[in-house]
């Protein structure tokens, strides 16, 4: 190991990092750079809380993604099985290089604005429907449904198709240890519904990113079975999970600041812009995805030994003064570049486009058709999700 400073000790309450992550990070972030914790899963792991010190070790090669790079008796994490684990989040280069390099073209800038004035319709269509009821839920009626028709029109999955996608997502992200049945039975309807959709679209191709991605797979032999079925899965998962946090994250901080809500409604130009400081204020994703060094390293002047967990909080580097002025400020004039929420290096999200764009149209739809739009229950009885992974709410009501 290299000389370094020890890591700082500190307990970490999961359910503080649920309920009030912020609060519960910048504690931690002004302690120390890099902290001992032990894991939702009782295992132990080292946290990475500055912006600097999580930026570059988000683009650091040495910190690999594969789980093959944990030390024995390490991270185990959820167990999916290889037709669902071969993907995106669990490669490093060269593999990683190959198979993104093979999506990539379907969520390039230009690709996605061709897709705005749809997903402005469905918006449209599902405000139409909760729009006579003057209050709704915006989670379940409209953040949940709006990315998962998307997704599921970017894929091809015909709408007689589509299954219940947030219960599955539900059970893999935030987990009940105490029915464990729930999530093994997530992962076989998962595995069983994308065996049918890659089935179907063999026999019959269409016009779409799975038929593309069936083509390459079975006339060039550039991705394995695994392969294939697992990018569908993470297409989907990642697609739908982490903008429907957006949109509602979003909406909700915008409606629990009425100053800048009112900025936004008086200059709607600026809410692309505005979706980047949204992203940092309160973004979907708490933590990187983990990491296992591949050598000893020094993190934060911090020594780490090859082969143990390393948990990279965004949440806390979004909120670190040494990067953002008065970073607990919702200010959606803020130069917010610079945000880690969509990933950084060759790991940025291959979705980026797509998810600032639903999640702009979402917002702009929203605000547009409900002038008097405000939040309906205390803010103090909103519940969020139980996952340190995944913030995101349970539910949004919301009058209008």
């Amino acid at each position: 190991m290299p000389t370094s400073t020890p890591a700082e000790q500190n307990p970490v309450d999961p359910a503080q990092l649920i309920a009030n992550p912020y609060e519960a990070y910048a504690r931690l972030r002004e302690a120390g750079p890099v902290h001992r914790i032990t894991g939702t899963d009782g295992l132990p792991a080292w946290l990475v809380t500055r912006y600097d010190d999580v930026r570059q070790a988000i683009a650091d090669p040495r910190l690999s993604l594969d789980k093959r790079n944990a030390k024995p008796g390490g991270y185990h994490g959820l167990s999916l099985p290889p037709a669902l684990d071969a993907n995106l989040l669990n490669m490093d280069p060269p593999d990683h290089t190959r198979i993104r390099r093979l999506v990539s073209k379907a969520f390039t800038p230009r690709r996605v604005e061709l897709l705005r004035e749809p997903v402005r319709k469905t918006a449209d269509a599902l405000l139409d429907t909760i729009a006579p009821l003057g209050r709704a839920d915006l989670i379940a009626s409209y953040a949940a449904p709006l990315p998962i028709a998307v997704i599921c029109d970017l894929l091809g999955v015909a709408p007689d198709d589509r299954r219940d996608f947030r219960s599955w997502t539900d059970a893999l992200v935030a987990p009940d240890p105490a029915r464990p049945e729930k999530t093994k039975a997530a992962v076989r309807s998962m595995l069983g519904f994308f065996t049918g959709l890659l089935a179907a679209k063999r026999a019959v191709p269409a016009d779409d990113l799975l038929s593309e991605l069936i083509s390459v797979r079975d006339d060039e032999d550039r991705l394995t079975e695994d392969e294939l079925m697992s990018l569908a899965f993470l297409i989907l998962f990642a697609g739908y999970e982490n903008t429907v946090h957006l949109i509602g994250n979003a909406t909700l901080a915008l409606l629990s600041h009425p100053d800048q809500l009112a900025a936004l409604r008086a200059d709607p130009g600026a809410l692309g812009p505005a979706v980047e400081e949204l992203a940092r204020y309160d973004g979907p994703v708490p933590l990187a995805i983990r990491r296992f060094p591949t050598e000893d390293i020094t993190v934060g002047g911090v020594g780490i030994p090859a082969g143990e967990t390393v948990l990279l909080s965004l949440a806390a580097a979004h909120r670190d003064p040494r990067r953002f002025t008065d970073p607990d400020r919702l200010d959606i004039g803020r130069d917010a570049s610079g945000h880690l929420a969509l990933g950084h290096g060759i790991h940025y999200c291959l979705g980026a486009p797509l998810a600032r764009m639903e999640t702009e149209t979402a917002l702009t739809a929203l605000l547009d058709r409900f002038p008097r739009l405000t939040l309906d229950a205390a803010p103090g009885e909103l519940k969020w999700r139980p996952s340190m992974r995944a913030r995101g709410l349970v539910a949004l009501p919301v009058s209008y």
